[in-house]
């Protein structure tokens, strides 16, 4: 890797960081169309889950206290059970045709959540624990799917009306347990190459800065700022993976 495409790497992985820690979501939503960009991709993927972890464990920590336990137990449950399913799917899916739908799906929900927030309606979802398990079992099908586990956590807390603060923390606790989790089954089933260990490593005290900084801003947000990022973001990684399956199925 030339010094070029890792000062590139770095400046993303900052962003990235910077944003997630702000609104909880949108690590793998900036970070993977730039690492793509830079490097192979097996490499670029491993990388994202080492940072991810990285970064979820760094962040999680200072917003323990908005995090739900039962809640966070139940979804991590649904989505280690669903995961299997998502895998033996992945296996047998048209690729383009399910980003198709999850894109479509994703960006049809981040409208309803807008016409929502700025409507003034009312929660469309009661949260409760057979609701948490079945979002986390989504989640758990839809990350080897489409490769985020984030929208429908995201989809799911913000119907059900949480505040924003239970939705950020809740969501990089997640993260920090599942990725965690895939990056254990990378390294145990696939095997994760030195070199990629330490360019993640490399790029770690840019994470850790973005991160920094973002749990900073992420306080000052209002709820309704707060709100409209996490609905930009919702909608960017949808019209993300609409893109990306519709050049898939066009090439």
């Amino acid at each position: 890797m030339t010094l070029l495409s890792w000062a590139a790497l770095a400046a993303v992985s900052f962003a990235a960081a910077l944003l997630q820690a702000t609104n909880g979501f949108g690590f793998a939503v900036l970070a993977v169309p730039f690492f793509l960009l830079l490097a192979p991709h097996g490499e670029a993927i491993q990388i994202i889950v080492i940072i991810s972890v990285a970064t979820s464990v760094m962040l999680a920590p200072g917003l323990r206290r908005s995090v739900q336990p039962a809640m966070l137990v139940r979804l991590i449950v649904g989505s280690l059970i669903a995961l299997p399913l998502g895998l033996v799917a992945a296996v047998h899916a048209d690729p383009p045709a399910i980003g198709l739908a999850a894109g479509a799906t994703v960006s049809g929900f981040a409208a309803i959540l807008t016409w929502q927030r700025y409507r003034g309606l009312a929660a469309r979802i009661a949260i409760r624990p057979r609701h948490d398990l079945a979002a986390g079992a989504i989640a758990g099908i839809a990350t080897p799917l489409v490769g985020m586990a984030g929208p429908p956590v995201l989809i799911y807390l913000m119907l059900g009306g949480a505040a924003m603060r239970t939705v950020r923390a809740t969501l990089i606790a997640f993260f920090a347990v599942v990725y965690a989790v895939a990056l254990t089954a990378n390294a145990v089933f696939v095997g994760m190459p030195r070199s990629d260990w330490l360019i993640a490593a490399s790029l770690l005290p840019l994470v850790w800065a973005g991160g920094f900084i973002g749990l900073r801003v992420g306080d000052r947000l209002s709820e309704t700022a707060a709100a409209a990022l996490a609905i930009a973001v919702l909608a960017v990684a949808g019209c993300y993976t609409l893109a990306a399956a519709a050049r898939a199925a066009l090439w």
